[in-house]
Parts: C-alpha cells; structure tokens; sequence
C-alpha cells in the first residue's frame, strides 16, 4: 500500500455523495421480496374471503398464514450454499421464479390443498429473497452508505405489505369466489421482468473473489466505488480477508458454524438474537391478523377492516424511509433501541385499549382509536428498528467465508420463529385474549431492548472487514457502544 492510500485509510470516514450506479444497482434485489410481501399483505385481507368460500376452520386459517414462514425456512437454509455455488445474482433469479410459481398455484387454486401448495412453494422463494437481497446489498454498498442500501429490502417489503392492503380494498367488492384469487394472484406479475432486469447488474465483488475472479471484482469495485482509490482500498482488504481461496463452492462453513471460535460465537449470539427477537415481536402476526384484532375491537365492516390497514401499512413504510436514511447518521444501535423501546410502550397501550374492550359491551370510539394508534404505533416503531436494522445487521456482521451461509443459518431462525407466531397467535388470543398477548408481546420487547444494550456493538461506517474486528477485540467492542 503506498503513502497516499495509507494516509486515506487512517482518516476517519467522511460522508460522501451517494453512489448513483451503486444505487442503481440495489433497486431490483428487493424486488423478489417486495412481491412476496404483497402477497402477506393480501392474506390479511384474503383470508376473510377464503374462510367464506372453502368453508375452512381458524385452525386452517392459522396453517394456511404461518406455513408460508414455516416453507420459507427450507428457501432460507437453501439459500446460502446456493449462492455460494451459483451466485447471489443467479440466486436472485430463482427466487423470483420459485415465487411465480407458488403465486400462480395460489391464484388458480382449486380447493385447500392446493392452496396449501401453492403457499408453500411460495414460501421457498420468500426464503430465498429474504436472504439474497441483503447480502448481495451489503456486499457490493460502499461502508459509508451500507446501512441505507442495505435497509431497501426492508422498505420493499414494507411497500410490498403497503400495495397488497391497497389490493386488499380494490379487490374486496368482487365477488368472494374470484377477488381473493386475483389478489394472491397478482404477486406473480413482476416476476419475469425481475429476472431480466437481475441479469444486468454486477455479480457481487466478494463473490468473484472468492472464484478467484480478481479482475471482474475491481472493475465491479470500481463503479461501486466514489473513486478509484477507495475501490482499491476495498479490493485489498476484501482479498486479504478471502486469503488465498479460489474457486470456493462453500464447503466446510457449516463445520465453522456448529463448533465456532469465541469471536464467531459472538457474532453468531448477536445475528440469531436480532433475528430472533425481530420475530417474537409478533409484528408478522400483528400484519396478518389486524382485521381480526380491529373486529374484536369493534370495527365490523369489512372494507372499513381493510381500510384501517391501509392506513396501518402507510404509516409502517414512512418510518422505515426515515429510518434508511437516517441509519448511516446515527448507527445502528441508537435506531435499534429507540425502536424496540416504542415497541414495548405501543404494545402495551395496545394491551390497556384491547383489555378495556374486552370487558365492556359497548365500544367507545376513543378506546378503538386507542388501539388503532397503538397498532400503528407499533408497526412504526418496528420500521424504525428491529425491521431494517436485523436485515442490515444479520449481512454485515459475518466475515466474507461465512457470510452467506451465516446469514442463511440465521434467517432461518428468522422465519422458523415467525411461523411459529403466525400459526399459533390466534390459539394464543383466545386462551388468554388479545389483550394477554399484546402484554406478552410488551414484555418480550423488553428482554429484546436490554440483550441489544449489551450483545450488539456499534457497526456504523465500518467495511466489512472491519466489522470482523469489532467482535475480536473485547475493549473495542465495549468502547463502540
């Protein structure tokens, strides 16, 4: 390294002018998600209209939501060592064509079981996108605008959830053996031009490194990069953290995983935890049971039902855009407790307004507006936090080796536990109401806000490579936060 790139790299990180072509590049890896999501956020509306004409039970309902988060898990740990042998492109692409599929078994679904199908077909996909998109942004972003390019997955999922409740209220006039076809159906459409579009952006640079594919890597570099410079600055570091591997297809990282060293047992309590407690926030169940949580609470009308939710679902993209842009600004710690803080207060005025419903016959309009604000509240304050951050969190913390079959282990996590809350949230409710597990809730966003204190050092502004040290170095750790 000569004089002037050493003197660069021991300055601090200055902000800098956001990356057109980077940014160009990261608007299509989201996208897969984004559909998918569309389709979650029809199923809030759909299974109204479902439970009607194929005449299913709650237990049905309940399987039919959580087994598209149960399937994904099997999308989720596929996806790391595909990526690793194909390409986090080429892994882009099947996502998208495994959700084409699923949503067209959906749409043309002739009784139960083949909805079922569909839904877990789908699911794959959504697997799969949920875990390509922020590893591909997070690989190719510069560290200085890592934390916005890498929460676009998270506002294309939020936007996806948005568009579906829009569906939801177009399509809820039609009638019932037709409109919820069209909306699961609908998620399909995009999927082909996905593709195509996919196939014109760069492979990741870390990848091609690892194939040994140096001279692709630096000219990816250096139109991801401000200048030429910082692209050879993040060449030398990512080739000396890939060593002397090439053409790598992903062997041995499970190995690494199951029996990790004390800094990987480090990063692995803080990717699971995030993951984890992203999930056992209830914010996927709290999407797809709003209008059975507004009917309880006193909101009887369906289209009034879907309604809400649109409303719900524009207040829930607004603060995850705010929060992608502020992400770089103020770290990820800061944003990551603020939000699991707002959660706790939202879920437990949630709690207070359900509980005070439950017992009386008639509803008060302020205690429903009570319960509408605290559930608009809390999806907020979710995309504030624990929505964007887990995505860019989970993908940057890993070293380079590990960092697609790491991330794949720990969103797996991600949707086993989202499934489970979708499929058992209903159960729960009517044992101990929906007040009891919106306190439930509350209390579990406690824990989560006190491990994030103490777990999950700073990461803001650092490369990739640097991140690594953060979790080797004890006293640098305690420092960052």
């Amino acid at each position: 390294m000569d004089e002037d790139n050493k003197m660069e790299s021991d300055q601090p990180h200055k902000k800098t002018p956001l990356n057109k072509y980077a940014l160009a590049c990261f608007w299509l890896p989201p996208t897969p998600s984004s559909w998918a999501m569309v389709n979650i956020g029809v199923m809030s509306g759909a299974v109204l209209f479902i439970k009607d004409n194929m005449n299913i039970s709650s237990s049905q309902v309940e399987i039919l939501v959580g087994s598209l988060n149960v399937c994904s898990l099997i999308g989720a740990l596929a996806s790391g060592k595909t990526s690793d042998m194909i390409g986090r492109r080429y892994t882009i692409i099947l996502s998208a064509a495994t959700f084409l599929i699923g949503s067209l078994l959906m749409g043309f679904a002739p009784s139960y079981p083949f909805l079922m199908a569909g839904r877990v077909v789908a699911g794959i996909g959504v697997g799969y996108s949920l875990m390509i998109a922020p590893v591909y942004t997070a690989e190719v972003s510069p560290a200085m605008t890592r934390g916005l390019l890498t929460s676009l997955p998270e506002i294309f999922i939020t936007v996806g959830i948005l568009l579906g409740y829009i569906f939801n209220y177009a399509l809820a006039g039609l009638p019932h053996h037709i409109n919820w076809r069209l909306m699961l159906g609908l998620a399909a459409l995009p999927a082909i031009a996905i593709a195509y579009g996919v196939l014109q952006m760069p492979e990741s640079p870390r990848w091609l490194i690892m194939k040994g594919n140096i001279e692709e890597a630096k000219r990816v570099l250096r139109k991801t990069s401000d200048n030429d410079n910082e692209a050879d600055l993040r060449l030398e570091e990512i080739i000396k953290a890939a060593g002397s591997t090439t053409n790598w297809k992903g062997q041995g990282v499970w190995k690494e995983l199951l029996r990790p060293t004390k800094p990987l047992r480090r990063i692995l309590l803080a990717a699971i935890g995030i993951n984890f407690f992203m999930q056992a926030s209830g914010n996927d169940a709290v999407v797809y049971y709003t209008p059975s949580v507004f009917n309880a609470a006193g909101i009887h009308n369906r289209k009034g039902l879907i309604a809400v939710t649109i409303i719900m679902g524009m207040a829930k993209t607004f603060f995850c855009i705010v929060s992608a842009l502020f992400l770089d600004n103020f770290g990820r710690r800061p944003m990551l407790l603020l939000g699991t803080i707002g959660m706790a207060v939202s879920l437990a005025g949630l709690g207070l307004g359900s509980m005070y419903l439950h017992n009386v016959d008639y509803k008060p309009p302020w205690a429903i507006a009570l319960c509408v604000v605290a559930v608009c509240a809390d999806v907020s304050f979710f995309s504030i936090g624990l929505g964007p951050i887990t995505w860019v969190y989970s993908s940057e913390i890993f070293p380079i080796r590990l960092r697609a079959q790491g991330t794949s282990m720990v969103v797996s996590v991600n949707r086993l536990v989202s499934g489970a809350v979708a499929m058992t949230f209903l159960t729960i409710s009517n044992k101990i109401t929906f007040a009891g597990t919106f306190f439930l809730l509350c209390g579990v966003m406690v824990v989560a806000t006190i491990f994030f204190y103490f777990f999950l050092p700073e990461t803001k502004g650092k490369t990739l490579e640097e991140i690594m040290e953060i979790f080797e170095d004890k006293k640098e750790e305690t420092i960052e936060r």
